[in-house]
């Protein structure tokens, strides 16, 4: 019954909208590149989700792609010259609590009609 729900190519194969792991891997070292104090956080597997790798620059800005495993986030990490820590175990940066507290701000003032 499940079948009849998956997505399907042109191919007639099974077909994802995610983006294939070397884009989310090219996506995380754009951001890392064009960006100042970039340090990794690995995100561990869930019930719903694969491991990921969090990036946060210095201001807060942040950026999350999945990755294969731990060691892979990593070593990933490694090559780009970020520090990189478990989530689990450092937790996130208060920069990025803030910097989601001003974009939420700032898109509720652009969209309220009283201001």
């Amino acid at each position: 019954m499940l079948r009849w729900f998956r997505r399907r190519s042109k191919s007639g194969g099974p077909s994802s909208t995610r983006p294939k792991a070397s884009e989310d891997f090219a996506h995380l070292e754009r951001f890392a590149r064009e960006r100042m104090g970039v340090e990794g956080f690995v995100e561990p597997p869930t019930a719903v989700t694969q491991t990921t790798l969090l990036l946060v620059a210095n201001d807060g800005e942040w950026t999350r792609r999945r990755v294969p495993n731990a060691a892979a986030a990593h070593a990933f990490a490694n090559k780009l010259g970020v520090p990189s820590y478990d989530a689990q175990v450092v937790g996130y940066p208060q920069r990025m609590r803030d910097w989601n507290a001003r974009k939420k701000a700032a898109e509720k003032a652009r969209t309220d009609p009283m201001n």
